[in-house]
Parts: structure tokens; C-alpha cells; sequence
């Protein structure tokens, strides 16, 4: 028995002796269950970078003394606009795990954003255009604002500034308006997605138009506006969206999907809540312009039925009045004429009667000489029968009667 063998006994009781694969996968186990690795931004300089005709996208990261190697499967590639290349500064986040084939270690990417202005303005073009492609920019799908909301969403950070500004200028302006704050990070490797993640629980609430807004900050800040999945949670949000990203030059992508953008939180805010002192006025305006429409409805109206009235009577009168005033006037002249021939033939019998009875009148009798006797009771006395001698009778003549006293009779005949 050789010297060797007894050292390599007692070394293999001393030490677990492990092959590739199960020294391979210990350290994938490892690696894989490490919180800090499940999840982790790296930042370095794109080396080399290759598009697989399966969709994968293979590249590697570089620094001053290191090298990283990064597989973005097609799931997450699909999302990702075809911006990087080689030379192009990126923060990669995703996990970090093992490849045993190679027995390497590498970075498994779910995104990639660019840090250098360049690249990042690059991939935000090539990134509108494709959206624009899809119609997400086109204004023709632009909602319309409510005009007096009565509940608001707020995507922001909840420590911002941007919440306070909203939150003034809704007090100020419509304070009857309710605020609903969805609180998000609004800049970092991990605000897109949670940017995305509030947009979606905003869209679950009933709500009447919602405010993405966050403060001030340099141009790199705004990085996560432009990230895809935000642009399209707006657009897939079933309510009206502001935006006020806080950044008056540069519009973001988010800004572009938006049924309307602003400069500023506070902009947008002006844009969603009425101004109550104006509105108002606008009462005010519209009651006076009701009490002068109806006044003057009321006198056109009255000067209407002035015409309409007129146009009446003189249609009566024309159709109804005149023929019958005619009529009428015939009627009274052939009346008028009835009783004049009525008048001149009772006239004309009159006189015959008078004629008559002045013929047949004592008084004709008596101026022809005629004397007539009455009896002191004034009663015609037609013979002597009537009377006896001593009698007094009056004697009437045309001028007068004169008392007379009967002294005899003389009977005819004798």
C-alpha cells in the first residue's frame, strides 16, 4: 500500500468531497435565495449586447476591473425599446442567479434604463414612435375633463411636495371635491413599476378624473414617465388623466398619453378643480342674462299677442263685422224707411179723420150760427122735453155760453 492512500483516507473523512453539479447548484441555491440578490439594480457600461432570434437579448455589463453577464428573457425584452448598444450607461434591475451549463454566475434583467442623455433620449424616441404607431398619442381619443369633479385620484409620492400642492389648490378652489392619494414612488429603478402598480389600483376606485403629479427635479428624474408600462396604465385607465411631472421644457411620455398635461402639480390641479369664485360669477352672469332673456321672451311675446290680436279683429272685422255692418246698415235703412211710409200713411189717416170730425164738428155747427142749449147739468138739450119753463140753460156760441132763463115753450106745430 502505497504512502498516498492513507493521506487521501484521512483527508476524505475530514472534508465532504462534492462534484461539479452539487457544488454548481449549492452555490445557485445560495445566490438565488439571498434577498439582496432576488432583487438588485446593477449600473455599468453595455459591452456587448445580442438579439437572439428567440427573443432573448444577451449583454454584458462592464465596470473598471469587472464583467457581468445579463440574459433579458423575451417577456421582458418585448417591453424594451430597441435603444441599447454597446457603450451605453444603464442601470439593469433584476435578480442575480447561476447559468450550471457554464458554471457562471449572471443577471437575469427584467429592465433596463439608460443613464446617459444620449441613450436615454434615443430610447425615448424610438419608444414614441412606436406608441404613436399605435395610436396611444392620437388626440382624437383624448377625454374630456368633468367639469366639477366630485372625486379626485392623486398618484404621487405621499411625502412630496406635489401632495401638498394639490391638496392647497383643491382646498382653495372646489373644496367640496374628495382626494384619494395613491401613494407611489416617483423616481429610482423601481418607479415604474410602481407607478404602474398605483395607476391600476386607482383605476379599480370610482373616481372621476386622476392626477399624476410629482415635484420638481432633474431631467434624469422624470426617467420613469417615460417608461411604457406607465404610459400605457394611463391609457388603460378607465378615468380622465392630468399630469403635472413638474418639468415646463421637456414633455415626458407619460405627458403624451395623458388626456391633459401641465407644467406643474399645481397646474394640474387648476386644470382639474373649478375655481368656486368663478363659477360663482358665472351664476351670477347667467341669472342676469336669464332675467333679461326672459324679459325680453316676455315682451316679444306681448308684442305678438298685440299683433296677433290686431291681425284678429281686423280679420272679424273684415270677415264678420263689415258684411253684417252692412247688413245691418241696409237693415236700418229699410227700417227706417218702413216706418217713415208707416208715419206719412198713420199721417195721412189722421188727417182724413180730422177732416172728418171737423165736419162732423159742433164747432162747425156753432161758427155757421148754430147755437147749442145745455142744461145746467151740462147736458146737450136736443128737445123740449128736456126742459120747463124757469129752467136756466147755458147757450154756447164760438166766443163764449151766456145763462139763459126758459120763459116759454113753443112746441112744433103749434
Amino acid at each position: 500500500m502505497s504512502r498516498e492512500a492513507p493521506l487521501l483516507n484521512d483527508f476524505v473523512k475530514r472534508i465532504e468531497i462534492l462534484s461539479v453539479d452539487e457544488l454548481t447548484l449549492y452555490i445557485k441555491d445560495l445566490l438565488e435565495n439571498d434577498l439582496l440578490l432576488k432583487s438588485i439594480a446593477v449600473r455599468g457600461e453595455i459591452i456587448e449586447i445580442k438579439h437572439h432570434s428567440s427573443g432573448h437579448v444577451y449583454f454584458s455589463l462592464g465596470s473598471k476591473q469587472s464583467r457581468l453577464s445579463c440574459v433579458m428573457f423575451r417577456s421582458s425584452a418585448n417591453y424594451v425599446p430597441l435603444w441599447p448598444q454597446a457603450g451605453d450607461e444603464v442601470v439593469v434591475e433584476g435578480s442575480i442567479g447561476v447559468y450550471p451549463p457554464q458554471g457562471t454566475y449572471q443577471l437575469y434583467a427584467r429592465n433596463i434604463v439608460p443613464l446617459g442623455k444620449g441613450a436615454q433620449m434615443r430610447a425615448k424616441e424610438e419608444l414614441k414612435k412606436r406608441l404613436e404607431k399605435e395610436g396611444l398619442f392620437d388626440p382624437r381619443i383624448k377625454r374630456k375633463l368633468p367639469p366639477f369633479p366630485e372625486r379626485v385620484g392623486v398618484v404621487t409620492s405621499k411625502t412630496g411636495a406635489a401632495v401638498k400642492d394639490v391638496i392647497k389648490v383643491a382646498k382653495k378652489r372646489f373644496p367640496q371635491c374628495e382626494i384619494y392619494i395613491f401613494p407611489t414612488l416617483v423616481q429610482g429603478i423601481e418607479a415604474p413599476q410602481d407607478i404602474a402598480r398605483a395607476m391600476r389600483l386607482a383605476a379599480t376606485k370610482e373616481l372621476d378624473v386622476v392626477l399624476l403629479v410629482r415635484g420638481g427635479g432633474s431631467r434624469d428624474d422624470l426617467t420613469p414617465f417615460d417608461d411604457e408600462g406607465v404610459v400605457r396604465c394611463i391609457r388603460a385607465c378607465p378615468f380622465p388623466v392630468v399630469t403635472g411631472i413638474g418639468h415646463e421644457i421637456d414633455r415626458t411620455l407619460s405627458d403624451y398619453a395623458a388626456d391633459a398635461y401641465a407644467p406643474t402639480p399645481s397646474a394640474a390641479a387648476e386644470k382639474v378643480f373649478p375655481d368656486r369664485r368663478e363659477i360663482y360669477k358665472q351664476i351670477l352672469h347667467i341669472k342676469a342674462r336669464l332675467i333679461s332673456l326672459t324679459a325680453h321672451r316676455y315682451q316679444d311675446a306681448f308684442n305678438l299677442c298685440e299683433r296677433q290680436l290686431a291681425r284678429l279683429q281686423n280679420t272679424v272685422k273684415n270677415l264678420y263685422l263689415h258684411p253684417s255692418d252692412l247688413k245691418l246698415t241696409k237693415k236700418s235703412q229699410a227700417l227706417r224707411q218702413g216706418i217713415n211710409r208707416i208715419i206719412a200713411e198713420a199721417k195721412e189717416r189722421l188727417a182724413h179723420a180730422a177732416a172728418s170730425l171737423d165736419a162732423l164738428s159742433p164747432l162747425k155747427s156753432i161758427s155757421r150760427g148754430w147755437i147749442t142749449c145745455l142744461s145746467e147739468e151740462e147736458e146737450i138739450v136736443t128737445s123740449l122735453s128736456q126742459i120747463d119753463i124757469g129752467d136756466k140753460v147755458f147757450l154756447c156760441m164760438v166766443d163764449g155760453r151766456a145763462q139763459a132763463e126758459i120763459k116759454s115753450l113753443h112746441p112744433k106745430g103749434e
